[in-house]
């Protein structure tokens, strides 16, 4: 089992705030970095668990379409692996192609990042292929939005 970081690498949580900054209005539903207890569980290995791993969200309307990210990020050195739309690719397998993915989650609404731990600290564009990342978008993806309040009725 990979003991469980208590935060997420510098790199993978660039991911999400560069997709952010970059797509402000893009979905977040599976966006992902350090485990859930039942994540552990059923995968006790996981990149999650050391917080060098990235779960983005799939959303090719307003955000990362996952497709072409899969594609692209082929490219990027600090990636140990990639799974996205029950497909997994690495390097160390000579980029020979996709094979298919025999994990439970298919991940069909996001794509796995698996970063190397020697980039770990590596925050430099993630998605150069979306543009340059504006001053206010950069702001905004910093800032946490508050909890939205209850009404009282």
């Amino acid at each position: 089992m990979i003991p469980l970081a208590k935060k997420a690498s510098p790199a993978a949580i660039a991911v999400l705030r560069q997709a952010t900054a970059l797509r402000p209005k893009r979905k977040k539903a599976s966006d992902g970095l350090l485990p859930s207890a039942a994540h552990v569980k059923q995968n006790p290995n996981s990149d999650h668990n050391s917080g060098f791993a990235v779960d983005i969200t799939h959303d090719s309307v307003n955000g990362v379409d996952c497709t072409i990210a899969f594609e692209k990020l082929k490219a990027d050195k600090r990636v140990k692996y990639l799974i996205f739309n029950g497909k997994i690719w690495s390097p160390d397998r000579g980029g020979e192609g996709n094979r298919d993915y025999t994990g439970p989650n298919k991940h069909h609404k996001h794509l796995h990042i698996s970063i190397k731990e020697t980039c770990g600290y590596d925050t430099s564009p993630w998605f150069p292929w979306l543009g340059e990342i504006t001053v206010v978008n950069k702001v905004k993806a910093a800032v946490r939005p508050l909890p939205k309040k209850k009404e009282i009725k």
